[in-house]
């Protein structure tokens, strides 16, 4: 069996989403209340925003390891984390959990995908162009229907 992938770079998603996940945290502590009116806080919205203090208020830490698995808290909640204040040591603990579970089954799952399609398409050049086709099109549809659903909730 073939690996997957370089483990290097598992290993630098890992380290670069544990720097990401920090510097986020001390964005949100220094900025604090500023962040609600900047572009991001606009972009995300009031509401979406008070959503997620209550989840770190509830949780707490805890909140922090979660937010690796719901793509919108992934996004917005180390930030808000920063504002509110969490203890920064728990912050690192479910921080560095999350960066460990969550990127090496992320940096997994892309890799054989990736792998799977070069096999295919080292076979099959044209079961590989008809997969991919299929693929985009239905990343395109998907696109499409979030958008036309967005539109109409407005």
């Amino acid at each position: 069996m073939k690996p997957i992938g370089p483990l290097w770079l598992g290993a630098l998603l890992i380290a670069a989403l544990f720097g990401a996940f920090q510097a986020y945290y001390w964005i949100g502590r220094k900025l604090g209340g500023k962040l609600y009116d900047s572009r991001l806080g606009r972009r995300v919205g009031r509401e979406r925003i008070e959503k997620v203090e209550q989840v770190v208020e509830r949780w707490g830490a805890l909140a922090v390891y979660g937010c690796f698995w719901v793509p919108m808290l992934r996004h917005t909640l180390p930030w808000v984390a920063g504002a509110l204040r969490v203890s920064y040591p728990w912050y690192i603990v479910a921080s560095a959990l999350g960066c460990l579970t969550w990127a090496p089954i992320w940096w997994l799952g892309i890799s054989t995908l990736v792998w799977g399609w070069l096999q295919l398409a080292a076979r099959s050049p044209i079961t590989a162009a008809v997969v991919a086709v299929l693929a985009i099109a239905g990343v395109t549809a998907y696109l499409v229907w979030r958008r036309r659903r967005r539109s109409v909730a407005a």
